[in-house]
């Protein structure tokens, strides 16, 4: 049984990946930062690890993991947003976006290559967004940082592949997770007809995406969009 390691798993896409990587026969252990209740919920339920830590934390990502068993696929799924024009972002909010959701990547796979390298194979996937392709307007930030996780994905998937080792991305589009929270319903009905397939994406869209790429065996370096035809490129 392969062990499946998922960063923000408590919630929002990281929910649906835990349920559904759970229903597909996998062990499956998560992280979760603040959402102690909904964490140890969904691990009862589903019969998966939930494990607190903040993933920006290089010391608590390393210790949290020696705590596991050997990963085969890691999915860095956790990730913070902010909306606003540049000149309103503080130094601070601007490190934490960067520490969240691209640094955090960096320690967790530092953290599980030792096993995979011995094991040379192993899978990894990282959680970009279609702002990451295109940049959005007062979301300059989050757009840079989706923008390295692509990067730092292809770099990888180039550095490891020797290894055995798979490094994919999935790029989301407008996901309905409470990161969204603050847009009006009229604003989500826009961004829905926007897209040719006429709505919205769910959790368990993505989570389909990410089951995909853990599981297709010639797929590396690629980034897969889901995001309903909104971004075409």
């Amino acid at each position: 049984m392969k062990h499946v390691l998922i960063t923000g798993g408590s919630r929002g896409i990281g929910r649906a990946a835990v349920e559904l990587f759970c229903r597909e026969g996998y062990e499956v252990s998560f992280f979760y930062h603040s959402a102690q209740e909904a964490a140890e919920q969904l691990a009862r339920d589903c019969g998966a690890r939930a494990l607190c830590c903040d993933v920006a934390d290089g010391q608590q990502v390393s210790q949290t993991i020696a705590q596991l068993p050997p990963v085969d696929i890691l999915i860095n799924n956790a990730g913070i947003s902010h909306y606003g024009l540049i000149s309103q972002i503080s130094s601070e909010e601007w490190d934490r976006l960067f520490a969240v959701n691209v640094k955090s990547i960096y320690h967790c796979v530092n953290a599980v290559l030792p096993a995979m390298l011995q094991k040379q194979q192993g899978c990894i996937l990282n959680m970009a967004s279609m702002w990451g392709q295109v940049g959005a307007s007062c979301e300059a930030a989050y757009s840079a940082t989706k923008g390295a996780v692509i990067a730092l994905t292809k770099a990888l998937a180039q550095e490891l592949g020797p290894s055995g080792i798979r490094v994919n991305c999935v790029s989301p589009g407008v996901i309905l997770t409470d990161m969204l929270g603050k847009l009006s319903q009229e604003t989500l009905r826009d961004l829905a007809e926007d897209s040719p397939l006429g709505r919205n994406g769910q959790p368990e869209d993505v989570a389909q995406a990410l089951l995909y790429l853990a599981e297709a065996p010639f797929v590396t370096g690629q980034n897969l969009a889901v995001n309903g035809g909104f971004v075409l490129s």
